[in-house]
């Protein structure tokens, strides 16, 4: 019996000012706008409901945004009014569990890591070669509010598919 294939619908990232996370996601790198921030409220809307049922009795308030990339995989931004939205002193803290970046898929790396750190991010690695008999390259990066924003020069699968001498295991 084959197993169910997924692909990425969206990936949910948490800013302390969303207005200001919102228009650099749009301007600097380029994404599409399906929702522009609004409340959403525990006031008893099926909507506010959801998202109390989602959140628990603590949360009070959020603002939602909805952008898209280029491929269609959706970026759901938040920022939390109550309970208020803080910033971890560490946000590169890749040995924690769960997520601790998303990465883009650009035809010019160096472009890329330029865009960043002229729009108030951070470069946070050189960029490298993936493997050494490849011309595939990878950028580690920070958006301003702290998500790692990794960037690939070529496809997921590119990268992986066909490599000789490189072994990872079995599904």
């Amino acid at each position: 019996m084959r197993k169910q294939l997924y692909t990425m619908n969206h990936i949910g990232i948490t800013f302390p000012d969303i207005d200001a996370a919102f228009v650099w996601y749009r301007d600097v790198l380029g994404c599409f706008v399906l929702a522009e921030p609004a409340d959403v409220l525990n006031d008893g809307s099926h909507f506010g409901n959801i998202v109390h049922n989602i959140f628990g009795d603590k949360w009070g308030q959020v603002k939602m945004a909805h952008l898209t990339t280029a491929c269609g995989v959706g970026i759901e931004m938040f920022q939390f009014v109550k309970p208020k939205t803080y910033i971890p002193e560490n946000t590169f803290e890749y040995h924690r569990t769960g997520i601790f970046h998303f990465c883009l898929t650009t035809s010019d790396i160096d472009a890329a890591a330029e865009l960043i750190t002229k729009n108030g991010g951070k470069v946070l690695s050189k960029t490298w070669k993936l493997f050494n008999k490849e011309y595939r390259h990878v950028l580690y990066t920070q958006d301003p509010w702290g998500t790692i924003v990794e960037f690939f020069d070529a496809p997921y699968d590119q990268y992986f598919s066909n490599m000789e001498g490189v072994s990872f295991p079995a599904p």
